[in-house]
């Protein structure tokens, strides 16, 4: 896991890097991603414009003296990730040292970490201070797991665009409070 954390990047770094991919995509796949590296952005910027940390949740991390790492697997074009990692980054900010592991450049920590069979993303991985891994998280709060079990279970009378739209208005009024809590409570 050192390995990975010693590869990890800033959250300045993953900003910079959906920038540059944005407006210089150097390959197909940035190239077709190009409208959700924008909207990853957009996001990432209004939650960290928007995001203020809970004194609730942050006594609760004072509490439990954890004095491990945080180590995301995410990409900045992704809509859960823009949801919820700038939340993550800034709560804990000046407590617990997060880094960020890009899930494309290399595929072989994610495929420790799947969900369903899928390569879905942000993941949460808490380590603690030697980088045993203690636990791990995502990649979305309970709340939007259920509504992707909805759309699932019907899609029909729940469609993707439905979906997607619940998600979105979650994560805007929520502002990663939601996933603060249930990583608390890994810790």
């Amino acid at each position: 896991m050192k390995n990975y954390w010693d590869q990890g990047i800033s959250f300045e770094e993953y900003i910079t890097i959906a920038k540059e991919r944005l407006e210089n995509p150097s390959n197909q796949q940035e190239t077709e991603y190009k409208q959700y590296y924008e909207l990853g952005l957009q996001r990432m910027d209004r939650t960290l414009k928007k995001y203020v940390p809970d004194e609730e949740q942050l006594k609760e991390l004072t509490s439990k003296n954890f004095d491990g790492k945080i180590l995301i697997i995410s990409e900045a074009w992704c809509g859960d990730a823009s949801a919820t990692v700038p939340a993550l980054v800034t709560f804990f900010k000046g407590h617990n040292e997060v880094k960020i592991f890009l899930r494309d450049s290399d595929k072989s920590l994610i495929s420790q970490y799947l969900t369903n069979g899928t390569e879905s993303i942000p993941k949460v991985i808490i380590l603690d201070k030697d980088f045993n891994v203690k636990n791990s998280w995502g990649p979305r709060p309970k709340y939007g797991y259920e509504l992707l079990m909805k759309h699932k279970a019907d899609p029909e009378a729940y469609p993707k665009d439905n979906f997607y739209n619940d998600l979105q208005l979650y994560y805007a009024k929520n502002r990663g409070k939601d996933a603060v809590q249930e990583i608390l409570e890994l810790l």
